[in-house]
């Protein structure tokens, strides 16, 4: 018979496993990565899925280093050599989709007020979440407290 001991154990130990794993693989994307400077992909690790995970490793934008993205087309295509138009579209629609999927998940979305400037709106979902999460309350009481004074600062402009 299994206990609330033994599972809460199991979840420690599978949960340090993870962190133990985590690290392991930082560890080793920054060993990969030591050389690779300016523009262009980077060394991740992952695992596949499956009853039997194994360790894969892939190269990937690391959207965490603005500096080392493409910022136009043509620059994408160079450092990618690609060339064929249908490869680059079948590419922008993946990623457009990604974007849609994350732009309509995001539980602040509903709250955003598409008027306001680009930088604006992201400063406010950022500020709402962190107020949320660091205060227990809800999304919807974050934004109560927070969107009259967004509101009244754009109305200034």
């Amino acid at each position: 018979m299994t206990t609330a001991a033994d599972t809460a154990a199991e979840k420690a130990a599978e949960k340090e496993a993870m962190q133990a794993r985590e690290k392991e693989i930082a560890a080793k994307e920054l060993e990969a990565n030591k050389d690779r400077t300016g523009k262009g992909l980077r060394v991740f690790f992952g695992m596949t899925r499956g009853r039997n995970p194994q360790m894969i490793q892939y190269e990937n934008w690391n959207d965490s280093l603005p500096e080392t993205l493409p910022a136009t087309l043509s620059e994408f295509m160079d450092l990618r050599k690609i060339t064929d138009e249908k490869e680059i579209v079948k590419r922008l629609v993946f990623g457009d989709n990604e974007i849609l999927y994350k732009e309509a998940s995001d539980p602040v979305a509903e709250f955003v007020d598409a008027t306001w400037p680009e930088d604006v709106q992201k400063q406010f979902r950022i500020v709402v979440r962190n107020y949320s999460t660091a205060t227990g309350v809800s999304i919807e009481d974050a934004v109560a407290l927070i969107k009259p004074g967004i509101v009244a600062s754009q109305a200034k402009k």
